[in-house]
């Protein structure tokens, strides 16, 4: 067995005979000899936003999508320039369009126009090579003269190969062409000075039902009363015994190339004496002088990229309306209502502490928070509203009773249009009786999403007053003022 420390990223060798790295997975590469490599997106091309066609990401997908291609693309090129050798699995080209966080704006108010501009993306943007990927299955496949390094390999592998795309770019030498038209579907780049690989290797299937087999285990679980529940079983997939040949076929088959590919580039690594400037040559330090001034140009870049996302993060505070409790919720509900137009803000002394109080020429009102998992709130918190009503009327220089808003952000980790009912019947019924105003924290997450981006201050007028007014009921803000997305001059634009 070869002692080559092999990582597969989105795949891996069956028989578990490779380190498995999740594509979301922020690894180094650095740290292994060979690194196997599928360049899928595909938990990025559900949405239900499309357009043109192609799944149409919003913003923060589309953040996290060039995120985590950036780090791979980037990972994949210091691989590459330290003398790895890395197999890229040419799987299915897989398009989807980003929000490139440009926007345009027509109209005021109400009438307010906001096209979203999106750009085009696909999987292979993590792939470090200039390729141009166009889709076009079949088996018919044949290797080029130069290709017969990966003669053995073909002759193991061949029948679980297919070409799901043809390439065209700097593909170095073509090791595989399709048997009709000759086109390019697998190749090889060599770094010249590190002796570093990239073998670009038809699809190969590596998740064939064949390969492995459900098992079913029984597991302990909690203590119930149903003796019948002690007891669960749950499913694991496991290794067949064609799966742990075909592994390690393959496991041995790509050491062996990369011991193959290392013997006929293998280049003598400069010692320090050869790197004196005696020994520079004009070009070189030339080329070297303007690599520094890249590499300070990317230093700036790396801060204003940092900035960025702390701002990202700074934007994108008011969501945890939609999925937080305790202190980030109260914090995210005083962001909202200074959105709406209340003055507010925490209360804290050495005697009382509030989650928020808050006012407008509308009212003065006093706020209580509460996020469950997975239920809706109850009673509890209505009755700590009460008390803390009454210790704040009890305050020097509080002449007027707050009125009482629970702010619930029931069912939290769910998807909104999952949830159930935010707040119980008896919460409801108490809340009718001391005419507390109920307020999902979602709807109020809606409402900020509106207005960052709109000046509207009749809207916000009509929200405090729904708040205000409320007879103990949940409140019902007024519609908020958004379109559904068309398609205008090749932009998503939303009216």
């Amino acid at each position: 067995m070869s002692k080559k420390s092999v990582a597969s990223v989105d795949c891996e060798i069956p028989g578990s005979l490779s380190e498995f790295i999740a594509f979301d997975s922020r690894r180094s590469l650095l740290d292994w000899d060979i690194i196997l490599f599928n360049p899928s997106i595909t938990e990025y091309t559900f949405s239900h936003s499309r357009y043109q066609g192609k799944p149409s990401l919003d913003d923060d997908r589309s953040f996290r999508l060039r995120e985590i291609t950036d780090h791979w693309r980037q990972q994949l090129s210091d691989a590459f320039r330290a003398g790895k050798t890395i197999f890229v699995i040419l799987s299915d080209l897989q398009e989807v369009f980003i929000d490139t966080g440009r926007r345009e704006y027509s109209g005021t108010g109400r009438n307010r126009q906001t096209t979203r501009i999106v750009s085009e993306y696909n999987n292979y943007k993590s792939v470090p090579i200039e390729l141009t990927v166009t889709p076009s299955e079949g088996k018919g496949i044949e290797l080029t003269r130069a290709g017969t390094l990966l003669a053995d390999y073909w002759r193991e592998f061949a029948k679980y190969s297919a070409h799901k795309v043809l390439i065209e770019g700097k593909l170095g030498e073509p090791f595989f062409v399709t048997k009709s038209g000759q086109k390019i579907v697998g190749s090889l780049i060599q770094h010249r000075e590190t002796g570093g690989n990239i073998i670009l290797l038809p699809y190969l299937d590596l998740w064939s039902d064949s390969f492995y087999e459900e098992k079913e285990v029984k597991k302990k679980g909690k203590a119930t009363a149903q003796a019948e529940q002690d007891e669960r079983p749950e499913i694991e997939f496991v290794w067949t015994k064609a799966g742990n040949t075909f592994g390690h076929k393959l496991l041995n088959c790509i050491v062996e190339i990369d011991r193959a590919l290392r013997e006929t580039s293998s280049t003598t690594p400069a010692p320090d004496w050869a790197g004196v400037s005696e020994y520079a040559l004009p070009r070189e330090t030339e080329i070297r002088n303007t690599l520094l001034n890249v590499e300070a140009d990317l230093e700036k870049l790396q801060k204003t990229k940092d900035e960025l996302k702390t701002k990202i993060l700074e934007e994108g505070f008011p969501r945890r309306l939609l999925y937080e409790k305790g202190p980030a919720l109260e914090a995210a509900i005083v962001h909202a209502l200074k959105t709406i137009g209340f003055r507010a803000a925490p209360y804290r002394d050495s005697e009382s502490e509030f989650d928020v109080v808050f006012e407008s020429e509308e009212g003065r009102l006093l706020g209580e928070a509460e996020g469950k998992d997975s239920k809706p709130i109850s009673i509890e918190k209505l009755r700590q509203l009460e008390m803390n009503i009454h210790e704040d009327f009890e305050r020097e220089g509080v002449d007027q009773m707050a009125k009482g808003v629970l702010f619930g952000n029931a069912f939290r980790l769910q998807p909104i249009e999952k949830r159930g009912e935010y707040f119980t019947d008896k919460c409801k019924t108490a809340a009718a009786r001391s005419g507390t105003a109920l307020v999902r924290t979602s709807d109020l997450f809606r409402i900020v999403q509106y207005l960052s981006n709109n000046s509207d201050d009749e809207y916000a007028r009509l929200c405090r007053k729904a708040i205000v007014d409320s007879k103990g009921e949940v409140v019902v803000f007024p519609d908020v003022p958004v379109t559904t997305p068309v398609i205008v001059d090749g932009t998503d634009k939303t009216t």
